[in-house]
């Protein structure tokens, strides 16, 4: 069954690809990955959305009234002017990733003074001099309280990568810690972006993530 068949359809906010799901046997719904520099929303009680985690941080956000949610999934906190003007690059920052799912939830009938958060990530899987999983978290939980979103649920920190699974329309969320051995693809993954990110034009001397 095709995600966007019944129901509002799933946006999608992915620069430059689509939607990578399948149907998940155990949860019977239809699974959606949230990759790292995206969002989802969705209405619809079958849908369950994924996400890998390392030092990255995802917020699940939901309206419990309207019944609409979605998830994004984040490298950095705030994005730097060189890349301000590259929509592709400026979605992995969290500054970013926080208004784009938040408008998104309210563009399809969610209401700000309703939402809740559910926050997740933020460990130290890279070695380095800055400990970027801790600001990523530090960064989420104090836009929150600026915002005035209100806090569920969070599970942040530590030294382990961890998958998420979350039901953007009844607001449940399930956490696993992975492996050590499962590890390897999510720091790749990460590293991956901060090398490409070290190799743009950067105003000033601004460090993403020192090397010892």
């Amino acid at each position: 069954m095709n995600p966007g068949t019944i129901g509002r359809p799933v946006v999608r906010a992915r620069p430059g690809g689509g939607t990578s799901g399948y149907f998940n046997q155990q949860f019977q719904a239809h699974a959606l990955k949230v990759f790292l520099g995206s969002h989802l929303v969705s209405d619809r009680p079958d849908v369950m959305m994924v996400t890998t985690l390392g030092s990255c941080v995802a917020a699940c956000l939901w309206d419990p009234v309207a019944g609409i949610g979605g998830m994004n999934h984040f490298l950095l906190p705030e994005v730097p002017a060189s890349d301000r003007r590259d929509d592709d690059a400026a979605a992995r920052y969290g500054s970013v990733a926080m208004e784009r799912l938040i408008n998104t939830i309210l563009a399809h009938g969610g209401r700000r003074d309703r939402l809740e958060a559910k926050l997740f990530g933020g460990a130290r899987v890279i070695e380095s001099s800055l400990d970027v999983g801790a600001r990523n978290a530090g960064f989420a939980l104090s836009y929150l309280e600026r915002e005035g979103i209100a806090l569920t649920g969070k599970d942040l920190g530590g030294l382990s990568a961890r998958r998420v699974h979350w039901f953007p329309h009844s607001g449940r969320a399930l956490r696993k810690m992975l492996r050590p051995e499962a590890l390897s693809e999510t720091v790749g993954q990460e590293l991956r972006f901060r090398d490409e990110l070290q190799r743009r034009p950067m105003d000033g001397a601004v460090e993403l993530f020192g090397k010892d």
